[in-house]
């Protein structure tokens, strides 16, 4: 079974998360540039996020889906063991 995630350790994640968009949202708009350039470095940062979250939930999908294979694995191994005698005449 996978280990769980503390509401602690989500809790830092989010605030983490929230602290470092809000400074770059902050960044991006003190900005001395015009409004075209700050527009194109929000939209890359927001690109950037959204590709970030998309490659966290392939990894996490793989990862599950390996632990699915490996439990299946387990169980057929089990099940050949706990079926061969090796006293039994063939």
């Amino acid at each position: 079974m996978p280990p769980k995630t503390t509401a602690a350790f989500f809790m830092q994640s989010a605030l983490s998360f929230a602290a470092a968009l809000t400074g770059v949202a902050a960044g991006i708009a003190y900005l001395p540039v015009n409004g075209w350039m700050r527009a194109f470095l929000a939209v890359g940062v927001l690109y950037t996020v959204t590709s970030a979250f998309t490659l966290a939930k392939c990894i996490r999908d793989r990862q599950e889906t390996e632990s699915v294979v490996q439990r299946v694995d387990q169980a057929r191994l089990d099940r050949i063991l706990t079926e061969h005698d090796p006293f039994r005449a063939q």
